[in-house]
């Protein structure tokens, strides 16, 4: 459907800070840069900001950032549903309803992630640390939360975008990725919640030294 590729490729272009926060895009300019008609992109629009990454403004839209505090509370939602995620993924595995292949999977990424973390490739290691944590999402098998945190994960990076920069300590963000991994290969859910909801409030803790700095 024409509408859900011009959302698909417009959200993209909204993360990867191609229109950042404040930039104002009108149908006529959208229809002209994915080289659609406006009737689809004036939908993936609304769609955008039903999901809270832009705003109507005048004939178009502007792409939002959510204020502090606002940004804040998005962090407690998503180290709650992060907790959640894991702890029904530990659980699942526990209880023999989770692929092997599944599991390797989420082995590798972790391990992808870490690497290009190591390397440099900041750009690829957040696209790969989103593409880690979506997997326990999946894994855990409640489609209600995996929405709700795309969400959270979309307004959480075009927030953030101008103080993203490799992590402080990108060890101990590697060394928090192989605990979360254990833990749900173990099955033990107490302890998969419990690393999953530090490792976000890390996260935040991180971003926001760097949004102190720049």
């Amino acid at each position: 459907m024409q509408t859900d590729v011009a959302r698909s490729r417009l959200r993209e272009l909204i993360l990867d800070g191609t229109y950042p926060p404040g930039a104002r895009l009108t149908e006529m300019e959208a229809a002209a840069a994915l080289e659609m008609s406006r009737t689809p992109v004036r939908e993936a629009l609304r769609a955008l900001a039903a999901d809270g990454l832009v705003r109507p403004s005048g004939r178009g839209v502007v792409v939002v950032a959510l204020e502090r505090s606002d940004l804040e509370e998005a962090y407690q939602v998503r180290a709650a549903l992060e907790a959640l995620t894991a702890e029904l993924a530990a659980t699942r595995q526990r209880e023999g309803r989770i692929a092997p292949a599944d599991l390797v999977d989420l082995r590798d990424v972790a391990t992808e992630t870490a690497t290009a973390t190591a390397e440099g490739r900041f750009a690829e290691a957040v696209r790969l640390n989103r593409r880690f944590h979506r997997l326990i999402a999946e894994l855990a098998g409640n489609s209600m939360a995996l929405h709700a945190l795309e969400r959270i994960w979309d307004q959480i990076q075009v927030s953030t975008l101008r103080s993203l920069a490799p992590p402080s300590r990108p060890a101990h963000v590697s060394g928090q990725h192989e605990e979360l991994v254990a833990a749900i290969v173990l099955g033990q859910a107490e302890e998969a919640a419990r690393v999953a909801r530090a490792h976000v409030l890390d996260t935040r803790t991180i971003t926001r030294s760097e949004e102190e700095r720049a």
